[in-house]
């Protein structure tokens, strides 16, 4: 077929040499035309159509970045020169990973699969290996959770590694769940006594990942496993060790917003349920044993052994699948809202574990009050179930968010649990106010829309537009906006102020990709090998990628990828081959099976 091949970029960042492209594209069989139209060009269907028909074309091929931006103007072009709309093609950089070190022959190979006709995720398979049947899991949250209980239930043996003293992730610090308002423990701790008690799950808690080698199907790996110092199988969780602790530090589990002891249980349900050391504060630790050490005399069950070591684990196993989750954007970045300024101006994550049952005010709503610090010498201000419920609170969503200063994306979750916070606060506070500030609302979901509009019809003022600031007038904060509804600016003054926060990788993404050899997108996000076709494996075979680390997604996509990736590894499993890197396949490889699958069909 007599194919012209056009080049037309998105992005002027993307590192890809075009010409060089362009120069290979001409070269390849059919190809009657190349032409580079640029960055952003501005293309009118009529001289695309004269292109085509001068050359008498009969497929086109749109590469670059992302050419289905394109696509429109040039089918318009097909269809106005005579030409059959079908054989306009898409050659995307960007979908099959045509960046970093392996652009320029990826992208030659992505381009020569377009002008043959062949879909290059079907001529871009490596050969496969034999695999050992042990799974290697990197996060312990509802993704890791929930790809390991499927693979363990198939009776094959799992290793949940997890960076923290317990499992759960950040869903195990929720209230509820939108939108159907379900109590987030009552799902996820089921979940986790399973991988707690499963013979066939090894669970290895503040452990971490410092080398892999190896090939698919056969990775050996090197962790880190730090010294509990408590044995968690004779720790009975009395809490003597608990009220004998002089040390008092903020609880990470609570957000920061409350007290825990240098030795603690990260919350009631943990698991492993026992306590642990906190050596970065613990006295005996930091002093090399010449100070404290009381909880060891006070423990009853002789468990606790602070001179215990860390020590490093070998493993071998045949797949890794990655769920490494999610943190906050660091808000403190965002000046204009106050935060850290005015006590009562909070994170999502704060709000969440202040209406948490399980929280420092048992699910009380409340504002900060001010307590006098002995040991600092001033006053501080506390959540306590002292404080007062706020009569008026403003909800601030996308901080940080579809902003190009901070994140460009969407963290796709905020509008909803946005939403989730002023039913609660209506639910928990008798004639409160509720202003949410938004930009435009995502609810995609199932039952996603009609959240939404129950939240309005239960009295939350719904502002659309940006907030522009949170100052304090005459000890009273308010929040100035703007309302594109109704063309003005307007001014609320609260008690509380409530960010919702947009997410970023978890700490550490950038030190397991370069170990594991799996890429990032820009934005940091794990990469995935097609978005569209394949969204849970990598460039690596045999690592795969679920739930947040991959892109920012709610519950049930998490737990559906998490799904997924199980149903790769065991299909792995089941055909004795685990799938080959992508990067061992080199631009003939690619080149002859698309000519192969193409004489076939």
């Amino acid at each position: 077929m007599r194919t012209g091949v056009f080049f037309c970029q998105l992005d002027d960042q993307w590192n890809t040499d075009i010409d060089a492209i362009a120069k290979y594209s001409a070269n390849l069989p059919d190809v009657e035309t190349v032409q580079n139209l640029g960055v952003m060009p501005l293309l009118d269907y009529k001289t695309l159509s004269e292109k085509i028909s001068s050359k008498n074309l009969d497929r086109v091929v749109i590469a670059g970045d992302i050419p289905g931006y394109f696509k429109p103007v040039f089918t318009k072009a097909m269809a106005s020169s005579g030409g059959n709309v079908n054989e306009v093609r898409l050659a995307s950089f960007m979908e099959h990973g045509a960046k970093n070190g392996n652009s320029m022959d990826r992208a030659k190979a992505i381009v020569a699969c377009a002008t043959i006709g062949i879909p290059f995720s079907l001529a871009a398979i490596p050969g496969g290996n034999p695999v050992n049947h042990s799974t290697m899991v990197i996060g312990a949250g509802i993704a890791g959770i929930q790809a390991s209980l499927e693979i363990a239930n198939a009776g094959k043996q799992v290793y949940l590694i997890e960076q923290s003293g317990t499992i759960g992730g950040h869903m195990a610090m929720f209230d509820k769940t939108f939108p159907t308002l379900d109590c987030a423990a009552c799902i996820l701790t089921p979940k986790m006594v399973d991988v707690g008690q499963h013979e066939m799950i090894n669970l290895m808690t503040r452990s971490k990942v410092i080398s892999v080698t190896g090939k698919p199907g056969a990775f050996k790996v090197k962790i880190k496993k730090k010294a509990l110092r408590v044995d968690i199988n004779a720790c009975v969780a009395c809490g003597l060790c608990v009220d004998a602790c002089p040390v008092k530090v903020e609880s990470e589990f609570d957000a920061g917003i409350s007290i825990r002891r240098a030795i603690y249980i990260p919350f009631p349900q943990a698991v492993p349920n026992a306590y642990l050391i906190d050596e970065e504060h613990c006295r005996y630790v930091l002093t090399d044993g010449d100070k404290c050490g009381v909880c060891v005399r006070k423990c009853p069950k002789d468990c606790i052994h602070l001179d215990e070591e860390d020590a490093i684990v070998d493993i071998e196993v045949g797949n890794i699948i990655l769920a490494t989750g999610y943190e906050l954007l660091d808000v403190g970045k965002i000046e204009q809202y106050g935060y850290g300024k005015y006590p009562n101006v909070v994170t999502s994550l704060e709000f969440e574990r202040l209406t948490n049952a399980s929280g420092s005010t048992g699910g009380r709503i409340v504002t900060k009050i001010k307590k006098y610090n002995r040991k600092k010498k001033k006053d501080e201000w506390v959540f306590s179930p002292e404080g007062l419920p706020p009569r008026s609170v403003a909800i601030i969503h996308c901080v940080g968010s579809r902003n190009k200063k901070y994140n460009s994306y969407c963290s796709r979750v905020c509008c909803m649990y946005s939403l989730k916070f002023a039913h609660l606060i209506k639910e928990k506070i008798a004639n409160v106010k509720v202003y949410e500030f938004y930009i435009d609302m995502r609810a995609f979901g199932k039952g996603y829309e009609e959240f939404a509009e129950r939240i309005k019809q239960e009295g939350t003022f719904v502002i659309r537009g940006h907030s522009a600031s949170v100052d304090m007038h005459d000890d009273q904060m308010v929040v100035l906006g703007e309302d594109i509804f109704n063309d003005r600016l307007v001014q609320f003054k609260v008690d509380m102020v409530v960010l919702a926060v947009g997410l970023v990788p978890s700490p550490g993404t950038e030190e397991l990709s370069r170990i594991l050899g799996v890429r990032r997108d820009d934005d940091g996000w794990f990469s995935e090998l097609d978005y569209n076709g394949n969204p849970t494996d990598t460039d690596r075979g045999g690592i795969y990628v679920a739930g947040m680390c991959q892109a920012p997604k709610d519950i049930p996509d998490t737990v559906a990828q998490a799904s997924a990736v199980a149903a790769g590894v065991l299909r792995s499993f089941t055909s004795g081959q685990g799938v080959g890197n992508m990067s061992s396949l080199s631009l003939s490889d690619i080149e002859a099976k698309a000519k192969t699958i193409h004489t076939i069909y």
